[in-house]
């Protein structure tokens, strides 16, 4: 009597299923793009500390640290960062030709999102018609690949 089911290859990972994908897309797009407005933010409000050194590379160093002590920048900056590394692992699992636009894309909503909170910027209606076809492209992507 043979087994109709055959075993599992362990070098080739099991399908995460839509819902891990789902969660992995909107994940990167979160960190990239609702960290976006924040870092601005940080960025335009940040006074440099004068530097004691005319050497470049001195000067470089002692920005980044500068910069890097203060939370409002390093805590959206490591979000933004973890994003990236989050989209490293799904590119090397996901299908790239759907993985690169849905994130990029989920992005930009993100950062409509993150302006509204971080500078209560209002979000107009060809701002939300934007959105619209952002989600329609979306659909459009996955529908054509399944």
């Amino acid at each position: 009597m043979s087994d109709s089911a055959a075993p599992a290859d362990p070098a080739v990972p099991a399908d995460p299923g839509l819902l891990r994908w789902t969660l992995g897309f909107l994940l990167v797009g979160m960190c990239w793009g609702l960290t976006n407005p924040f870092i601005r933010r940080a960025a335009l409000l940040y006074t440099p500390t004068p530097t004691p050194s005319h050497n470049p590379i001195i000067k470089l160093l002692h920005t980044a640290h500068d910069l890097l002590r203060h939370p409002s920048y390093t805590i959206p900056l490591l979000l933004n960062l973890t994003g990236s590394v989050w989209f490293f692992l799904l590119i090397g699992q996901a299908e790239l030709s759907l993985t690169v636009p849905i994130v990029n894309s989920v992005a930009f909503l993100f950062t409509v999102l993150g302006d509204w909170w971080a500078d209560g910027k209002v979000v107009d209606r060809r701002t939300w018609a934007g959105i619209v076809a952002v989600c329609t492209g979306i659909g459009f992507c996955v529908w054509g690949k399944s």
